[in-house]
């Protein structure tokens, strides 16, 4: 699964390049922050298996004025090292790797 180029940034991750991306407009059941955000990584130059976060907070987008805070390069950052820690191998092709850091996320009811 290839990232989407279109608003997608970059970023480098201990002397690697990588680019990473989240949805701008929510989905469905995280516009009723019932979801946490989640974030998109590949590695800039060879990409293979993509990296999926799911954050522990709600997106900013949320239609239910659940605060938010943003996804910042350090945070994405911190994800790339304990993914490639996990066994993440971002120049290999196969499934996305999936990286849930959503033990704290408090769903609206």
């Amino acid at each position: 699964m290839a990232l989407v180029r279109k608003g997608a940034r970059r970023i480098v991750v201990d002397g690697t390049a990588y680019r990473w991306r989240m949805r701008g407009r929510p989905t469905y059941f995280q516009g009723l922050a019932r979801s946490p955000c989640t974030f998109a990584v590949e590695h800039a130059d060879t990409p293979g298996a993509t990296l999926l976060v799911t954050t522990d907070q709600p997106h900013s987008g949320n239609w239910m004025g659940r605060e938010a805070e943003p996804v910042r390069p350090s945070g994405v950052a911190a994800a790339v090292r304990l993914a490639l820690r996990e066994g993440w191998t971002p120049t290999t092709p196969g499934s996305a790797f999936h990286l849930d850091q959503s033990a704290g996320f408090k769903p609206s009811h």
